[in-house]
């Protein structure tokens, strides 16, 4: 079976079907063609605030790709550099002519006309625009028809004449040939740049002939002509490699910067999309690149400014400071990281694992000069290897549970019947007790079967305002609360709907959790259980259910999203557990955090959703008084 070629090997063919030396019919400069991949990208980026962000960071593009410096191509600057050449040449003629006035070398008028005319020629085209190539979107550049009249043609006519009448004077203009040559090796096709060369050279062995038809010596004339023929082919040939040989250093340089280019975006996909947060520092404590995970754990809420900005002066940032310095003193880190803690103005703690990276080897004499930080969050790292750990016994007690169904329906059965027949309040109690357990247990089965895998449900774009009203005051009316603003249950909607993605049962059975779980620590006081939906920004919408209890230890929030782990006697362990696996199912999150001590709810649990347009509008339910 063939299988598609690697990114490698399509590379590879690519470049033998790039041009890499000249071929017949083609200019000695065709390899200098412009191509896609060799365009200046120039796409501006805002930050988030809206106003013009800081420049990019050179280890980490925003928009993943390596600019070219801009400018003309480099057939173009060749070309432009032709006209430059031809239009110091004009001048120095006219400097000549004018020096030789001076000193008694008085050229003739014919010769004078000529230069002139040949310097207000060439100065002209200097300062006109180029017109372009014969087809600016072919694949080999060359000079267009008018060009060539007015750049190599003109050169040949100019320079033939003032070497045809400059044989009364010592002036030798026979060496001002070389310049229409050497344009047409590098700027045109071979064969037309060899029929140049051969075109002046039959123009010198003409003037010869002329030169040895008035009395002139035959041998002295037509060697001199013949050497100057055979040394305007070799300026031809050299001339031709050596555009050659730049053609294919410069595609060179354009296969690597392609391969830059490439290696740069996917650098930038990879590191945008790490859970692990990244730094890139310098001595001075400049961060100089950041991705999201990194500027979302360096703040208390939302997410931190774009790199670069500066580590120091920041009080909560102060211990991260001093593990950077400690990193460059001592040159070497522990494989497995160090734990540093940062504490927010609003009180809050966050402890971070920080594992530091090196560019050069300690045991190199250059100093170092930057360093990458990998951070993460510790609660996070121990709760993903919770997951872990949990993932192999979750999937054996799901298949436990499923064979507890039928034993269970059995026994529940069983009592029913024995209720028929129980008559003393002993017997009544015992199967009471039976029946209640039997209860809890299906519950225990259910919530376990609930979150064993097997096919997800697919999502859909819900109202979240509407649901999250509806299962509120559902809520509410179950739990004998009313509503108002002396109701134990405060809840903060947006005007406007809020499409999420997310099941609405699911969704539903999140919040009820989480509702149950304030409710049991809360106080009686108003607004103790605080419910309240916003849009974080355009991609996300966050729910959370804050409520006035006692702070969680810390030795109690490490094991929150654990299965089987409860705080009371007679809890399941489950609902925590069951509400992240449900969340997780939409590509939602849900976790725990700590308010500042300024507020009254500090118990607060969110979830945060993703955004998507494209929602219904319904009629908002309305939550009783």
């Amino acid at each position: 079976m063939d299988t598609p070629a690697a990114p490698t090997d399509r590379r590879r063919v690519d470049r033998r079907k790039r041009p890499r030396g000249t071929r017949s019919g083609e200019s000695w400069f065709g390899a200098f063609s412009g191509e896609a991949d060799s365009q200046t990208h120039d796409d501006s980026r805002l930050d988030e605030a809206g106003a013009a962000g800081e420049p990019d960071s050179r280890f980490m593009p925003r928009d993943g790709h390596l600019s070219e410096p801009a400018g003309q191509s480099a057939f173009d600057r060749i070309y432009r550099a032709f006209l430059s050449a031809r239009a110091a040449l004009g001048v120095v003629l006219i400097a000549t002519m004018a020096a030789g006035g001076l000193f008694g070398a008085q050229p003739g008028r014919s010769v004078m006309w000529v230069s002139l005319a040949y310097a207000a020629l060439s100065v002209g085209m200097w300062l006109t625009p180029a017109s372009g190539a014969d087809d600016e979107h072919a694949r080999v550049p060359r000079l267009s028809r008018v060009q060539w009249l007015t750049g190599i043609g003109a050169d040949i006519v100019c320079f033939t004449a003032l070497h045809v009448l400059s044989k009364a004077n010592s002036l030798n203009f026979a060496a001002l040939l070389v310049l229409p040559v050497l344009m047409a090796g590098v700027l045109t096709r071979r064969v037309q740049a060899l029929a140049t060369a051969a075109a002046v050279a039959l123009l010198l062995l003409g003037n010869a002939w002329v030169g040895i038809s008035a009395g002139g010596d035959a041998a002295s004339l037509m060697t001199q002509a013949g050497l100057a023929g055979s040394g305007l082919f070799v300026i031809t040939v050299l001339a031709g490699e050596l555009a050659s040989r730049l053609a294919r250093e410069e595609l060179t340089a354009k296969d690597s910067m392609e391969l830059a280019r490439q290696q740069a975006q996917l650098n930038r996909l990879v590191i945008e999309e790490m859970q692990d947060g990244v730094l890139v520092v310098d001595r001075t404590g400049r961060v100089r690149a950041a991705n999201p995970a990194a500027r979302r754990l360096l703040v208390w809420r939302g997410l931190g400014r774009p790199a670069p900005f500066q580590l120091r002066g920041v009080a909560a940032w102060d211990q991260l400071v001093k593990t950077v310095e400690r990193g460059f003193h001592e040159a070497v880190w522990p494989e497995a990281g160090r734990d540093v803690v940062l504490q927010f103005e609003q009180g809050t703690i966050r402890t971070l694992r920080v594992r530091i990276r090196f560019t050069r080897r300690a045991d190199e004499p250059a100093a170092e000069e930057f360093c990458v930080l990998l951070i993460e969050d510790v609660r996070s790292m121990q709760a993903r290897m919770r997951q872990e750990k949990l993932a192999a016994m979750g999937r054996v007690s799901a298949g436990i549970a499923h064979e507890i169904r039928n034993p269970l329906a059995a026994i529940a059965q069983a009592n029913a019947l024995l209720s028929e027949d129980a008559v003393t309040p002993g017997q009544q109690q015992l199967t009471r007790m039976v029946a209640e357990n039997v209860k809890r247990l299906k519950r225990i089965v259910d919530d376990v079967m609930e979150v064993a895998p097997g096919t997800l449900a697919e999502a859909a774009v819900i109202d979240a305002s509407a649901e999250v009203a509806a299962a509120c005051s559902d809520w509410a009316q179950a739990a004998s609360l009313g509503l108002g603003e002396s109701s134990v249950l405060k809840v903060e909607l947006p005007a406007d709907s809020l499409g999420v993605v997310f099941d609405v049962e699911h969704l539903r059975r999140v919040l009820i959790n989480l509702l149950d779980n304030a409710r049991r620590h809360a106080t009686d006081q108003p607004g103790s259980v605080h419910v309240r939906l916003i849009a974080l920004d355009e991609a996300t919408a966050q729910l959370s259910v804050s409520s006035d209890g006692p702070t969680l230890p810390s030795e109690v929030e490490r094991y929150l999203f654990e299965p089987f782990f409860s705080t009371r006697s007679r809890g399941t362990g489950l609902g925590l557990y069951i509400c992240r696996q449900l969340c997780e199912r939409y590509g939602a999150s849900i976790d725990y955090r700590m308010r500042p001590a300024t507020e009254p709810n500090r118990n607060d649990f969110f979830v945060n959703m993703r955004r998507r347009d494209g929602v219904t509008a319904v009629a908002r339910l309305q939550l009783p008084v």
